[in-house]
């Protein structure tokens, strides 16, 4: 038992790398992933460290699904959705795109060149800010950590579902090919390539696995879910998260990244996971159960 939970884990990393030349399926790499922090759970007894590879695992089987609709872009192309998102932000915006709205009334002002660094790199935070939250909560409220990095993964995974049922495409990529019918500029790049020289292509394609995946912004969703967990842990805390989570939404508008549609959706998910929680305790103690019975036979 121990060498197939083992193995188990050594192929959920093998397959994703694999799978292009060896033409392995995408629901036979989905399960590969997914299965790998369940192998996890049954390899070692609960600890402080085992919660963290859980968790890291969990965030690899979601980078891996994330980024695997592009793996055949004209395919995926051909099921693109452009064009609700447009619509429903123009009746948000009075029959403007918030996006052209921010950028047209702050062009050209004193200090512009500022905000769009100070928003840009709020953006680019993202990519540790829901991480450095929870490890905030498991250094300092551990035993607040299970039940807010099940909800952290579960925001991602559920995302991540509506990613391959509907792919969107982002309001910058919709204005580069016409679509918004007014300028939306993507305000990231033009700081990105200055700021990062020679190194910003590299870095852009390392993050950029799938540019259709817009709705619902899992930006936007996963800064609510992290204010959420610490100002249940912490008021200080607390306020600075959702400091933090209230610029990056403005932040994602204003640089072109999301339409507000977007980032309404994610903060019904956040809602969804938060609420629907109760309903999937039976599910989650049942699997629980399960794996700690592997647990005790494959560790004597």
């Amino acid at each position: 038992m121990r060498a197939g939970a083992a193995g188990t884990i050594v192929a959920a990393f093998a397959v994703p790398v694999l799978r292009r030349r060896l033409r392995i399926p995408a629901q036979a790499t989905v399960a590969t992933v997914a299965a790998a922090p369940l192998a996890l759970a049954v390899l070692y007894p609960r600890s402080k460290r085992r919660d963290v590879a859980l968790f890291a695992l969990q965030m690899w089987a979601f980078t891996v699904a994330h980024e695997l609709p592009y793996d055949d872009p004209d395919r995926l192309r051909a099921r693109l959705r452009s064009r609700y998102p447009i619509r429903s932000d123009r009746l948000i915006g009075a029959g403007r795109l918030p996006n052209a709205r921010l950028q047209r009334a702050l062009a050209g002002k004193p200090g512009v060149e500022v905000v769009n660094k100070v928003l840009t790199w709020t953006h680019w935070l993202w990519f540790i800010e829901p991480y450095l939250s929870l490890a905030l909560i498991l250094v300092r409220y551990n035993d607040r950590f299970p039940r807010a990095a099940r909800q952290m993964a579960a925001v991602f995974d559920l995302g991540c579902v509506v990613y391959f049922a509907v792919p969107t495409a982002p309001p910058w990529w919709a204005a580069e090919q016409g679509l918004t019918g007014e300028e939306v500029r993507r305000i990231m790049v033009e700081v990105g390539e200055p700021t990062w020289g020679r190194a910003w292509e590299r870095m852009y394609d390392a993050l950029g696995g799938n540019p259709w995946a817009a709705m619902p912004s899992l930006h936007f969703a996963t800064s609510l879910q992290a204010a959420l967990a610490l100002s249940e842990a912490g008021k200080v805390e607390g306020r600075l998260a959702w400091g933090y989570a209230g610029t990056l939404g403005f932040a994602l508008v204003y640089l072109g990244e999301h339409y507000v549609t977007d980032l309404l959706a994610g903060a019904a998910l956040v809602a969804a996971v938060r609420k629907g929680e109760p309903l999937a305790e039976p599910l989650v103690r049942g699997v629980n159960g399960a794996l700690q019975r592997l647990e005790r036979i494959a560790n004597g």
